[in-house]
């Protein structure tokens, strides 16, 4: 009974605290994908092996630095990049919507008398209240940018002290040790899980673009943008991704023609990238069972909207990792694993 009050406790702790807690776990994000981008980049430099640091430590440390520079100027590059040139875009195709939905209804109309089932407008979603919506969140989310950026600059400028806060903390050298392993198991799955997603991510996007810009489908870039931003959905991503262009073609273009050139492409592209590359790049970081994956998905999406779903993996990483590191949570453990597979517990 307890148990069940401790957990009602913390759903609406987190539902209530989402305006605080959500900016936070952006910035959290943002930060740790620096710092992920930042060590796969430093592996590209020279004096990165222990021994090299111990020998050339000045080298060593000018390098890191170097990386770290790097990374920042690459996230600021993709937020000035978005700034200027997809969030325009972003507005026009608000200004469309309208028309959108009016083409709709016909292209509705049109299959209803082509297949002679009996249609009713009501029946199709409005994308413009869709749109509305999801421009709110984002709005939302963007009003929070000042905050998030702030949360950023501490966690940048407190970095360096969170080992020793961390050995403070755990006086105990068994207790220590064991929290630290969960804590860098944790951080080297979830820094090779961000940094290969967000590349994978990038590189569908590019292409995406690429493809969608050669066969004339309006709004490129929009589209573009949002095979990369829903690729950190677990499944429902790639069908949004997918789905919302391929929609669009079939309302606006003249024929089939462009649909089915956009289908064969997005598609081709998913299932080259997501299916076949990623996994390979990934290994089994994400040993996660789909049915645990997309559980997880509805339940943060419900909590936190689609900030709660764009978040769900890592989240679900973290708790995979850490109730695989104690006997009584293994079971659950256990269940998240798509095999049964989990990470060996270290011992006290």
């Amino acid at each position: 009974m307890n148990g069940i009050i401790l957990f009602a406790g913390l759903i609406l702790f987190l539902w209530l605290g989402r305006s605080i807690l959500i900016p936070l776990l952006v910035a959290t994000f943002l930060w740790y994908l620096i710092n992920a981008t930042a060590t796969y980049v430093r592996k590209l430099f020279p004096f990165n092996t222990t021994n090299a640091r111990a020998t050339r430590p000045v080298l060593a440390r000018t390098f890191d630095w170097t990386s770290n520079i790097l990374s920042v100027i690459a996230m600021c590059g993709l937020i000035y990049f978005f700034a200027t040139q997809i969030q325009p875009m972003f507005r026009e195709l608000m200004t469309a919507m309208p028309v959108l939905q009016h083409k709709l209804v016909i292209f509705g109309n049109y299959l209803s008398d082509s297949l002679g089932l009996r249609f009713d407008a009501s029946m199709l979603p409005n994308i413009t209240n869709i749109a509305a919506n999801i421009g709110a969140s984002v709005a939302g989310l963007v009003t929070s940018t000042g905050m998030i950026f702030v949360y950023m600059l501490f966690l940048f400028i407190e970095q360096s002290t969170f080992n020793k806060k961390f050995s403070a903390l755990f006086p105990n050298k068994t207790k220590y040790k064991k929290v630290r392993y969960i804590i860098d198991s944790i951080d080297d799955n979830m820094k090779k899980y961000l940094f290969m997603k967000t590349l994978i991510s990038g590189i569908t996007g590019v292409l995406s673009y690429f493809w969608l810009q050669m066969i004339g489908v309006e709004f490129a870039g929009i589209w573009a943008f949002i095979v990369f931003i829903t690729s950190y959905i677990p499944t429902i991503g790639a069908i949004v991704a997918c789905a919302l262009p391929i929609l669009y073609s079939l309302i606006t273009a003249p024929s089939l023609h462009q649909p089915i050139l956009t289908a064969i492409g997005l598609i081709g592209l998913q299932i080259l990238f997501g299916n076949i590359l990623e996994p390979k790049l990934t290994g089994k970081t994400l040993n996660l069972s789909t049915l645990a994956i997309l559980i997880n998905l509805v339940f943060w999406g419900m909590i936190w909207g689609i900030a709660g779903m764009f978040f769900s993996v890592p989240l679900l990483v973290a708790i995979f990792i850490t109730t695989a590191q104690f006997d009584s949570t293994r079971w659950i453990a256990i269940l998240l694993s798509a095999d049964g597979n989990i990470p060996d517990k270290r011992e006290e």
